[in-house]
């Protein structure tokens, strides 16, 4: 907790913490709000002077616990429990029964809000429910993404503090046209007064935010998520062309669109252009065109894809059973 919190604050933390874990100790109080087992029993005393019914239980399982007769005030949630929220039903997320977590504490409010038969289902739910972790996922920080939302509907300017995919600190000054979740992660989709250039960044690559007296008007037709699309297929390092014997339709179907601009050469033969930075995955995702193709630029690629077909060969030719 912040060394500079007011008493009223930890008071209230003293609150919550008692009400979602009965029993909890003056020691383990104390842990939770960063001060000393004494300071814990002095909130505790402030809860009862302001009639606030605490109860406590002496033994090895007592502690602290809310007495009978108590009327909660109405559900709050902090700003930032509350775009927690909004991101986890966007992106989904994997803390929710960690009660120090954003999203765990505001849902845990949700569920003591709830009649009694019906907290206990969705309690039993919430704390034994493991699910599996989305390792591509990347979380942004909650009051980061506040900021970039916040200035793209204000419509203003704002400086960017940008760490790379190399690790290279880099400072933008941009428009924030969308921000957009695909696949667990959040990017900003932006007109980057830098590079004089549309870019996409990963927000939870965003280190810092400064909002700018500058205003600016959005493209009228932007389709986002279509825009971001055909972002992630340009500015790699290495530049791809390949010619699939196969209608245009056909091969949009059978690669994502990450891989490249799909367009027709004639009826029966469309041509892919990009770029990739993993050629063994580009090689992966062609092999799945149920149609013949060449590769017409991009030496790594073809390397890429001659190794994968050696081993799809060298498997085929395995013994059998």
């Amino acid at each position: 907790m912040e060394p500079d919190a007011s008493p009223t604050a930890r008071a209230l933390l003293t609150l919550e913490l008692i009400q979602a874990s009965p029993g909890i100790t003056a020691d383990q109080l104390g842990d939770k709000l960063g001060i000393s087992d004494r300071a814990a029993r002095r909130y505790v005393g402030i809860l009862r002077e302001a009639d606030i019914p605490i109860e406590s239980v002496r033994g090895r399982y007592g502690g602290y616990r809310l007495g009978r007769g108590l009327r909660l005030p109405p559900l709050m949630f902090t700003g930032a429990e509350a775009l927690g929220l909004v991101m986890a039903v966007l992106d989904g997320h994997h803390n929710a029964s960690d009660p120090t977590d954003l999203v765990g504490g505001a849902l845990g409010k949700i569920v003591r809000a709830l009649p009694e038969s019906v907290t206990a289902q969705a309690e039993a739910v919430r704390r034994t429910t493991a699910p599996a972790p989305d390792r591509a996922a990347a979380r942004p920080d909650p009051e980061t993404t506040t900021a970039l939302v916040q200035a793209r509907s204000e419509q203003r300017r704002v400086r960017l503090d940008y760490r790379t995919e190399a690790g290279s600190e880099r400072v933008f000054e941009i428009d924030p046209w969308a921000v957009i979740v695909r696949h667990g992660r959040w990017y900003l989709l932006c007109w980057s007064h830098t590079a004089n250039a549309q870019r996409a960044y990963r927000i939870d690559r965003v280190r810092g935010v400064d909002v700018l007296d500058a205003t600016f008007t959005p493209p009228t037709d932007l389709d986002p998520a279509a825009e971001l699309e055909a972002h992630l297929a340009v500015g790699w390092e290495y530049d791809v062309e390949v010619v699939v014997d196969a209608p245009v339709d056909d091969v949009k179907r059978c690669v994502p669109r990450t891989l490249g601009l799909v367009e027709p050469v004639d009826a029966e033969t469309s041509r892919l252009v990009g770029s990739t930075s993993n050629p063994k995955w580009c090689a992966a995702q062609l092999a799945a065109i149920p149609a013949s193709y060449r590769i017409v630029k991009c030496p790594e690629l073809r390397e890429a894809t001659r190794h994968l077909g050696q081993r799809l060969l060298a498997a085929s030719d395995g013994p059998g059973p």
